[in-house]
């Protein structure tokens, strides 16, 4: 892959998933800890600034009106009941260990599943004539893995950097990792990603 080709999308790291206190920081405390996802999307952001490639910070916004009016139900109905990433809280801010800097790019309007969804992704890639696409972040088998579909289904070179990722248990992380990731092709690895991007 070329890197100035490739761009690194970050998934919602943001303290209702990351830190203590978060909302939803219980439901994935040991796979954080067991698949070392924060330290290995450190590196990941890391090495993707080495490269030179585009970088992507995509938080969850709750969109309370939307939600309503489309009579949503299912997982964000629970996201708009409990108020998991509500606008100006502390749980919707992106945590300091993934911090966006002044030159990447902060995704705003994200408040479905995908990524591409109501937000400006497609195009943003397109401007910047994008071909590959690294998909890290929360959870592995909801927003990482449908932002991945869609990237897919749209022709990009599409990479998951599963040990970046965090699901809601170790078998539902196994699952998408033997299942989902050879549906991809190539690596699904930090270190073999940043491997294969010359």
């Amino acid at each position: 892959m070329n890197a100035k080709e490739t761009a690194f999308i970050f998934i919602e790291f943001q303290h209702d998933f990351c830190s203590p206190g978060g909302k939803l920081y219980d439901a994935v405390k040991g796979e954080l800890e067991r698949n070392r996802t924060i330290p290995n999307a450190q590196r990941l952001l890391a090495g993707a600034r080495e490269k030179g490639c585009l970088i992507i910070h995509c938080p969850f916004i709750l969109h309370e009106d939307w939600v309503e009016e489309h009579a949503c139900s299912g997982i964000l109905d629970g996201i708009l009941q409990n108020r998991m990433f509500a606008v100006n809280t502390w749980g919707q801010m992106i945590i300091d260990a993934m911090r966006p800097a002044e030159t990447e790019v902060l995704l705003t309007n994200k408040r479905t599943l995908s990524a591409f969804s109501h937000t400006d992704l497609d195009r943003l890639l397109t401007i910047n004539k994008i071909k590959n696409l690294i998909v890290s972040g929360f959870l592995t088998h909801v927003c990482a893995q449908a932002t991945a579909f869609s990237a897919y289904d749209r022709g990009y070179q599409t990479r998951m950097a599963l040990d970046a990722c965090c699901a809601t248990s170790e078998s539902i992380q196994k699952y998408v990792e033997t299942t989902f990731a050879p549906v991809l092709g190539g690596p699904s690895t930090v270190d073999g990603i940043l491997a294969e991007i010359a």
